[in-house]
């Protein structure tokens, strides 16, 4: 006889609930004695975050669900607009980690307040309702800053850079990448570890860095840095540092930073 037809329903849930989200979904489709204990609130809510709730209140739009599984894979398949629209939030759906999508407009980003140099536009692509679209500067420097309390603690993260280009884009081949915990280090041992990525360029293959991927939405992304989140390492700073003089950046379309688990 197999043990666990002779557990109460609330015993199962107790139990699946320390396994995960694949291995739930797993367990109530080969089992129908499962089943209903893997739809309870019971399990579900150990696999959203702890704070899901705050989250929610958030969103710029109602968050509608019948239970605690309808609300986590809300999450994890519709990413949400939070703080009048400067953020994206959605949960990875395999593990229920959180990610993070900082917009344009929630990022610091040189010059960014001169129309001269910048301006604020709207692209269909975008889930943000602008997005930042580079006229010319010689000095770029674009930096997202989150605090790690905001993510899951006990993972591994990288950001992205999520952006396009214009077709008359120029200057963008040498970018200097870097993330670091402010109340770790400082902006100078940080530059001098950076990685150089390569945002756009004619002839990349001549050129030293790493290059971006295409996202299906149409995006490009590009790995800023890597970092481990521990219980609180107050904020983290993605950042891109072009500082090269008399070498003007043309052409580059921001959507935001990412940070999500590897």
């Amino acid at each position: 006889m197999n043990p666990f037809t002779i557990l109460p329903e609330g015993c199962i849930s107790e139990i699946i609930s320390f396994t995960t989200p694949v291995d739930t979904i797993r367990s109530s489709v080969i089992s129908r004695g499962f089943k209903a204990a893997a739809e309870s609130d019971v399990v579900w809510d150990k696999f959203l975050p702890p704070d899901y709730q705050n989250i929610v209140s958030r969103s710029v739009s109602p968050i509608l669900f019948d239970n605690k599984k309808d609300l986590y894979f809300r999450l994890s398949e519709s990413p949400i607009l939070l703080d009048e629209g400067k953020m994206s939030f959605w949960l990875d759906k395999t593990n229920g980690k959180k990610c993070y999508l900082l917009s344009s407009r929630q990022l610091t980003i040189s010059f960014s307040d001169t129309e001269l140099f910048w301006e604020h536009t709207f692209d269909a692509d975008s889930r943000f309702p602008e997005v930042a679209l580079l006229n010319n500067v010689d000095l770029l420097d674009i930096r997202g800053m989150i605090g790690t309390r905001e993510l899951s603690p006990g993972t591994n993260y990288a950001a992205y850079f999520v952006f396009k280009v214009s077709e008359r884009y120029h200057g963008l081949e040498s970018t200097n990448a870097m993330v670091r915990f402010v109340n770790q280090e400082n902006e100078d041992e940080a530059e001098e570890r950076g990685t150089i990525v390569i945002l756009a360029a004619r002839t990349p293959r001549n050129l030293k860095g790493r290059l971006p991927e295409k996202r299906t939405n149409g995006w490009l992304e590009v790995e800023i840095g890597k970092f481990y989140n521990g219980d609180d390492n107050g904020d983290v700073e993605a950042r891109l540092l072009d500082t090269r003089p008399f070498h003007a950046k043309v052409g580059l379309i921001i959507e935001g930073i990412e940070f999500r688990p590897i």
